[in-house]
């Protein structure tokens, strides 16, 4: 459990579009270890999924712009997935790193047939027969908890329910048994019932195959039972990373508590309230010196808007980016629960 099986290091990933340059993503730093469930949240934009298929090597070739001069590194057991060609990385896709899309439906292809989808899968992987592979697809079907796998191996996507749909987008993604499941929103459409039986079913998988997860969502409240680790992501820069008790009980960021105020309360009165965050998150094509976050921030002072925050170290696992935690920051208006000091 202490083997880093995946390490990205001072990730930088750029567009070029007719605006000019988009910074979407600003030198990302995380470890996954095997078996570990590491949730990256965010509201949209913050860079979630472009980092999730920047380790994939999924961006388009034609217009993304990875900074490899800054030391970026994505290791994966040791190497360097951003040194590997093409072909390279099609042997990695789907055997030893797989990913669930965010929309089954236009991620599934509505031409062919859900076992041939499975199987094509095992095809491509595995040196093995047809026959061999739809096998093994019905057996993927089965254990994704699909009824009567035999015959929704012959159906097209569109005979699918929502929630059946991304339960066979999970079996695509599982049908090598992969040492790496990232899953992007996979509850994003879905209502909430399906929401919690999808969540259950990725954790009772990740047991049995004793995989690393990244799960990558906007929704705090999805990953409260099932991550290990939380990473909170802002404009593409991680601002506060802790285990899911520090995230959720010791938060330190100030944006890190408005997403937390966001999530729906069970005890409160039905007459309060939904917390919204003011203010938009700013133009990456001209990202600020300073806190991305300052603009919105009510403790926001002179410091947040001219320079970056250093990372302040409250534990072995929590860490944050915010002046509010320098021994030389005014915190005479800070809740009391915030007023936390650290090593920089």
């Amino acid at each position: 459990m202490n083997e880093n099986i995946l390490e990205v290091k001072n990730l930088h990933v750029s567009f070029k579009t007719y605006a000019g340059i988009s910074h979407a993503v600003r030198g990302v730093d995380f470890s996954l270890r095997k078996g570990e469930t590491l949730a990256i949240v965010g509201e949209s934009g913050c860079g979630k999924t472009v980092t999730s298929k920047a380790i994939m090597g999924l961006l388009p070739a034609q217009n993304t712009m990875i900074e490899k001069g800054g030391g970026a590194q994505i290791l994966f057991q040791g190497d360097n997935l951003l040194d590997y060609t093409e072909n390279q990385m099609t042997q990695i896709r789907g055997s030893k790193i797989s990913m669930i899309f965010q929309d089954p439906m236009t991620s599934l292809n509505p031409t062919m047939k859900i076992g041939e989808q499975i199987a094509e899968s095992i095809l491509i992987h595995t040196q093995t027969s047809k026959e061999h592979a739809m096998k093994e697809a019905e057996k993927m079907l089965e254990l994704v908890k699909i009824p009567n796998a035999s015959k929704r191996m012959k159906q097209y996507p569109f005979e699918f329910s929502g929630g059946m749909r991304q339960r066979a987008m999970i079996a695509v993604a599982l049908a090598c048994k992969p040492e790496i499941l990232i899953a992007d929103e996979p509850t994003t459409a879905l209502d909430v019932t399906i929401q919690a039986q999808i969540m259950d079913l990725i954790g009772d998988l990740q047991k049995e195959l004793n995989m690393a997860v990244i799960l990558v969502t906007h929704d705090l409240g999805v990953v409260a039972s099932v991550a290990d680790y939380i990473q909170v992501m802002y404009a593409g820069k991680i601002v506060e990373r802790g285990t899911v008790d520090e995230i959720f009980y010791q938060s330190t960021h100030p944006y890190t508590r408005a997403l937390l105020n966001s999530v729906p309360k069970i005890h409160s009165n039905n007459k309060e309230t939904l917390y919204s965050l003011k203010g938009t998150p700013p133009d990456l094509i001209n990202p600020p010196k300073g806190c991305s976050f300052a603009p919105r921030c009510e403790y926001g002072m002179k410091i947040c808007r001219m320079q970056y925050p250093e990372e302040t170290k409250f534990s072995h696992s929590q860490k944050c980016s915010c002046w509010l935690h320098h021994p030389k920051a005014d915190v005479s208006g800070l809740p009391e629960n915030m007023i936390r000091r650290g090593n920089q």
